[in-house]
């Protein structure tokens, strides 16, 4: 976490630190021994391999550092350079050993550390990663919370909780690492721990809405309706404007069959800012499939479609189509599949539906355009072909009927039902045409379909 937050400062301090070594040297003076042509040979070693280091000439790098150590082996920098090269030359175990010669040579540098740290991550080696991790604690808090990562990954739970514990102490909750404690909680099958934290949450901060929620939620998940139920109803107390409770209120009073309170707690879900489109439109597919069994609350229901306003959630829309489709509301029906078909325009189903629907309501022209239209998606669904040669039929058009209904045919397979629809509709279409031989022939088809087995 820490590493790409001081990058900048990082490559400031490689930079300077040769100088920062050498800074007692004037190179403009004329030496008066050997060690000034050192000292200029040194400086041209170390930029030579940052240079090379920045083209991806990683094996120059290597020999540039090399030779730096060579000349002086106390710079703990020419390491650290030195075991990236390596990394990048996937040269692990020569990377590791100059990382910790960096590191052992400046132990209070975060950066060494640092890279040595990812290095271990990189590697999969989390017990060294740990140990290393452990160093870099002192330098900032984000490091205490990659330990309790490590822990995780290296199953010890109870370190990790710990460590998270001391953390919220600290700095208060964090959704990432509630999300560690619920990966610990999750593996452990710790379920009753996490209620009691939660429940502690509830008791130390009584005013914040999310505590009461998340305990709810993980009630429910333990089938303990009840407490999950009166810690709704607390919450209320507490909080007595609250929306986002209403979300599981709505539940907990369908499954008791109070309808009323139920129909309430919709209203309030629906109407809510607070509250995100998907949750509202959860709570009234819900709402739906409870009307389905419950039909004089259709008026409920209608209204509640009409406070969640435009939906972009298909499913829900395909149910309300469904919906009135079983209630033989068709208009109702269609507008919902087509609203679906908007979202999901590759939803086959919803196709189908859609476009039998304009059949059923006489939309012929938009029938036949559209089966068109399907047709060059599904070329080898014999529904379509049937509906477009339908739609043909009743707007007039046998020849085009017919061209499309013999290609279906070829599509139909052990379908009983729709090959006795494609006879039928070739007749009429023949029919139309006044050949009464081919009419008679497909008339034929349908009735022998009909009477066989």
């Amino acid at each position: 976490m820490k590493q790409k937050i001081y990058i900048c400062i990082l490559l400031i301090g490689l930079f300077i630190v040769p100088q920062i070594n050498y800074a007692q040297v004037d190179f403009n003076k004329k030496p008066t021994d050997d060690l000034g042509d050192v000292e200029d040979k040194f400086q041209e070693l170390f930029y030579e391999a940052l240079k090379q280091k920045a083209i991806e000439n990683y094996d120059r790098s290597v020999n540039a550092l090399l030779k730096c150590i060579e000349l002086d082996n106390s710079v703990p920098v020419l390491y650290f350079e030195l075991g990236k090269n390596y990394n990048q030359l996937k040269n692990f175990g020569a990377a590791e050993d100059a990382l910790k010669k960096a590191v052992s040579k400046a132990p209070e540098n975060e950066w060494f550390l640092d890279a040595l740290y990812t290095f271990y991550m990189e590697q999969n080696e989390f017990d060294k990663a740990i140990k290393t991790v452990k160093q870099l604690v002192k330098f900032h808090p984000d490091y205490k919370e990659n330990l309790a990562a490590l822990y995780v990954k290296t199953k010890d739970y109870n370190d990790a909780l710990k460590i998270l514990d001391e953390l919220d102490a600290e700095f208060g909750i964090s959704v990432a690492r509630d999300f560690m404690r619920n990966q610990i909680y999750e593996a452990t099958g710790r379920k009753k721990d996490q209620i009691k934290n939660l429940e502690a949450r509830v008791e130390e901060n009584p005013d914040k809405e999310s505590n009461y929620l998340q305990l709810i939620f993980r009630y429910s998940e333990s089938n303990d309706k009840e407490k999950a139920f009166e810690t709704a109803q607390e919450l209320l107390k507490v909080n007595p404007n609250s929306q986002i409770v209403h979300l599981a209120l709505y539940k907990f009073y369908l499954d008791d069959n109070n309808a009323e309170k139920a129909i309430e707690s919709m209203k309030i879900v629906v109407k809510s800012p607070e509250i995100k489109p998907e949750a509202k439109l959860k709570v009234l597919t819900d709402f739906v499939q409870f009307v389905g069994s419950n039909p004089q609350y259709e008026a409920d229901l209608v209204e509640a479609t009409t406070l969640v306003g435009d939906s972009n959630n298909s499913k829900t829309l395909i149910e309300l189509g469904q919906y009135y489709l079983s209630k033989k509301n068709k208009p109702k029906a269609l507008e919902y599949f087509e609203a679906a078909l908007k979202i999901d325009s590759e939803n086959f189903n919803v196709l189908r539906n859609v476009l039998l629907l304009y059949i059923d309501l006489q939309k012929f022209n938009v029938a036949e355009s559209k089966s068109n239209e399907v047709l060059q998606k599904y070329p080898a669904q014999p529904l379509f072909y049937l509906i477009n040669g339908v739609a043909l039929n009743q707007l007039n058009q046998p020849k085009k009927a017919i061209d499309v209904l013999e290609t279906g045919l070829d599509y139909v397979i052990d379908d009983r039902k729709m090959e006795l629809d494609f006879y039928n509709q070739l007749s009429a279409a023949y029919g139309a045409l006044n050949n009464t031989t081919k009419a008679k022939t497909f008339s034929d088809k349908a009735k022998q379909l009909e009477t066989s087995n």
